[in-house]
């Protein structure tokens, strides 16, 4: 029979391992942190309207992920957002002239940056800047025009400004 204290000691080793494991598995899940993070280069774009772009959301390439927001800014001179990307560095055969949009998973998804690649030979590298960008499409201010539009529809005017004028 097995002594007391190596028993002890097997149950507590299994309990420690179980603890780590599960460290390791909810830092995985939740994405918080990389324990081996990707060899990256920071790419920035400027959109009149992010609507609502969240830092670490994708950055995609015919939706397949190569990056994330890493910060998200605004110019104190031209009020425009300033939003900054990590790319991954396999990933370094991107266009210098691609274009990025900021496009909505869904109806009423999380918003994410696309990028779409056009034809230059010379490259994005550390530090580039896309220069040009597609702001985010609010559902709200479609909807409000289109009940504008709407509701201005049935009126018309003359020349002398009265409404309602056939």
């Amino acid at each position: 029979m097995l002594p007391q204290r190596f028993i002890e000691s097997l149950v507590g080793l299994f309990f420690l391992l179980a603890i780590v494991a599960l460290t390791v598995l909810a830092f995985k899940v939740s994405g918080l942190t990389s324990l081996f993070p990707a060899k990256t280069y920071t790419v920035t774009a400027t959109f009149d309207d992010i609507g609502g772009l969240k830092v670490r959301a994708p950055v995609k390439i015919s939706g397949v992920q190569i990056g994330e927001v890493s910060t998200i800014s605004l110019d104190p001179t031209t009020f425009r957002a300033i939003v900054e990307m990590r790319i991954e560095h396999q990933y370094h055969d991107i266009p210098d002239d691609s274009s990025a949009g900021i496009f909505t998973a869904g109806l009423l998804g999380d918003n994410y940056i696309a990028i779409s690649p056009m034809y230059n030979t010379t490259f994005l590298k550390d530090g580039s800047k896309i220069q040009v960008t597609r702001s985010a499409m609010i559902l709200e201010k479609l909807i409000g025009q289109l009940i504008y539009k709407l509701g201005n529809s049935g009126t018309t005017s003359n020349q002398n400004g009265d409404k309602n004028a056939k």
